[in-house]
């Protein structure tokens, strides 16, 4: 079993307030958050932008070790995750993670690597864990 922690603290309530988030690797650490972050153009993150990183980068992984798994050797897989968050009566919902995969593996087929990719985003396991739609769109080179 692994697990990873984070930490979130919020001064303040509302749109008012203001939130600090870190992480165990301290890849993140004390990076700002709030309202101005999320809904508008502040700089900082949000939990959307951090569900999109952690997913992306799972899928990626999980995509590697299908590849290398099936007997493949080389290749390159470039991910970009775009999650959704839209308003769900008087609060919001995570709709939809959208992952868009330009990938160059050498030697594959066509029908062999859509069945991989599928098999991936099917497998990996924040896909697991989100409750929405997620579509793979991805051009293979």
């Amino acid at each position: 079993m692994t697990t990873r922690t984070a930490t979130a603290r919020y001064e303040g309530l509302g749109k008012d307030g203001k939130g600090h988030v870190s992480t165990q690797s301290t890849v993140l650490d004390n990076n700002p958050y709030g309202f101005g972050t999320r809904f508008g153009d502040e700089p900082g993150t949000n939990p959307e932008e951090l569900i999109a990183a952690a997913h992306a980068s799972c899928f990626t992984m999980a995509l590697s070790f299908a590849l290398a798994g099936a007997g493949f050797t080389e290749g390159t897989l470039d991910t970009k995750a775009a999650v959704q968050l839209d308003k769900d009566g008087d609060g919001f919902t995570v709709t939809r993670s959208d992952l868009t995969l330009t990938a160059t593996v050498p030697g594959i087929e066509a029908a062999q690597f859509d069945e991989i990719a599928a098999g991936a985003k099917a497998g990996c396991p924040i896909s697991k864990v989100l409750n929405c739609e997620i579509t793979l769109q991805h051009t293979l080179n």
